[in-house]
């Protein structure tokens, strides 16, 4: 498995793990995903190319509460094996490892359903520390659901530490998570 920039060439694999109900959002899931298949539909060239933003051109981000909040710096990869497996983010703050309160952690991930328990977020995240790394960040932060042992695993995989259990707020249905660290 490697991480790909998204591209046309790789288009159909993504619109049709969206279409088989996978979403790259684990908060906003099926309404995440009719959104992103809007935008394909639209445009595939202009949607490939947003999910490139290491400069945050493209304006602020709308939460869910309607709230409108400056956009960070960031990016999405593609995990492909010869057919798409998923997708990795990464965002971040020029010139520290803060983040924003409205930013629940650097980097998220998702595995298509039919891809899991192959290592694939494992490998994933532990190429795009390199990332992080080159961005000058000393840590990264993740987030997870208390429940989401898989993704724990993963983390705790890639070095991670367990940092806190908190309330993410109303922008985020008031439910507990967990936050990691990894040190860079």
């Amino acid at each position: 498995m490697k991480l790909v920039v998204p591209a046309l060439d790789y288009i159909d694999g993504y619109k049709d793990a969206l279409q088989r109900g996978w979403s790259p959002d684990n908060v906003r899931l099926e309404l995440a995903a009719r959104e992103e298949l809007a935008k394909i539909a639209a445009d595939p060239a202009a949607f490939v190319a947003s999910l490139d933003d290491p400069e945050a051109k493209a304006g602020p981000v709308t939460l869910g509460d309607g709230s409108k909040v400056p956009r960070l710096p960031g990016y999405r990869r593609w995990m492909w094996d010869g057919e798409f497996c998923g997708s990795i983010g990464f965002r971040w703050q020029k010139g520290t490892s803060a983040l924003p309160s409205y930013v629940l952690g650097h980097i998220g991930y998702a595995v298509v359903p039919w891809k899991r328990r192959l290592g694939y977020a494992t490998r994933a995240l532990a190429l795009l520390l390199d990332d992080a790394r080159r961005e000058g960040l000393d840590h990264v932060s993740l987030t997870t659901d208390p429940d989401n042992e898989p993704s724990q695993r993963v983390i705790l995989a890639n070095g991670g530490t367990l940092h806190e259990r908190f309330n993410a707020g109303p922008v985020y249905g008031d439910t507990d998570h967990l936050r990691f660290i990894i040190r860079l």
